[in-house]
């Protein structure tokens, strides 16, 4: 398959929570069957695909388990949560890719492969750590983690505190020459789930992990550079980008520039915790020398590429 149809899609982890009341394995099952269907009619349409995902939820699930196992069992350092989630959501995401393949006659299979990305252990985000994880807790309980075990925690929103952790920068994927040859032999493949668990380089060239989470739209751009890939698909819950968002003024993007981009980010257009992420790696990823990002939701993928909908930003 040539290069030029090589897409790397990013597939957000809330995509499997469709809500408060469908949370289970099997409704995460049955989230990613539907949310695979799309991935497969872009293979149809002729591309390999890397699939990459977000962790988030999955995250938060594993690490109340180990609170309320507190007693029995030891806690699960948070690079070993990725490791956990990574493999979990890869196996639905393959099980269902390799059993539709099956039902359509494709001659595809795909792979999940639990992917490691490098952070700068300098990275300035170690020194303000800022992204929450875990459950809510209350003064008392998050003075005596931070005290006992090392934690940084802040108050959220009135809401309780949470533990905080760094979100440092991705530097590169450790597995990178091993998705590079699956894509050449036409495999699809599932990696950098959560942005990869985060890992950093130790003097004497040692891979450890660190408790961190990286953003996975930034991963997933670093991975879509690295590979040369022709689009950095980034799937978010509506058909496109919008400025002015919920206002009168309100106007969809279509094609815009990496300029015009980075000229909405300043304005502070887009969300903070929702949509700017996905600008700002889709930027990243032109910026360092892909063709073209899109983002757009799930069912609207296929008309995206052939630029029907979508919001996709190009050099310029």
């Amino acid at each position: 398959m040539p290069k030029e149809k090589l897409a790397v899609v990013a597939v957000g982890g809330n995509a499997l929570i469709t809500s408060s009341e469908h949370k289970s394995l099997p409704d995460q099952r049955l989230a990613s069957r539907e949310a695979m269907q799309h991935v497969v009619a872009m293979i149809e349409a002729g591309w390999t695909v890397v699939i990459t995902h977000g962790n988030g939820p999955q995250v938060g699930f594993l690490l109340r388990r180990a609170e309320l196992a507190h007693d029995e069992l030891p806690e699960i350092p948070l690079d070993v949560c990725g490791a956990d989630t990574q493999g979990a959501t890869g196996y639905l995401f393959a099980s269902e890719l390799n059993t539709e393949f099956h039902h359509r006659g494709l001659a595809k299979q795909c792979v999940a492969l639990v992917t490691q990305t490098v952070v700068d252990r300098d990275d300035p985000a170690f020194g303000a750590p800022s992204k929450p994880i875990g459950s809510f807790m209350s003064e008392a309980e998050a003075a005596a983690r931070r005290d006992r075990d090392g934690w940084d925690v802040v108050e959220d929103a009135g809401r309780g505190w949470r533990r905080v952790v760094a979100s440092p920068q991705p530097q590169r994927i450790v597995e990178l020459e091993a998705i590079r040859f699956l894509t050449d032999q036409g495999f699809i493949v599932v990696a950098a789930g959560g942005g990869g668990i985060p890992v950093a380089e130790t003097e004497d060239g040692q891979v450890v992990g660190v408790e961190a989470v990286i953003d996975k739209d930034l991963s997933s751009a670093v991975l879509a550079r690295e590979l040369d890939a022709e689009v950095l698909l980034i799937s978010t819950a509506v058909e496109a980008v919008a400025v002015d968002f919920g206002t009168p003024n309100q106007r969809w993007l279509g094609e815009i520039t990496v300029a015009e981009a980075r000229q909405y980010l300043e304005q502070g257009q887009f969300g903070k915790g929702s949509m700017e992420p996905k600008v700002a790696a889709a930027v990243q990823y032109v910026e360092g020398g892909g063709t073209r990002a899109i983002i757009t939701d799930p069912p609207n993928m296929v008309r995206a590429l052939e630029g029907e909908t979508g919001t996709t930003i190009i050099a310029g």
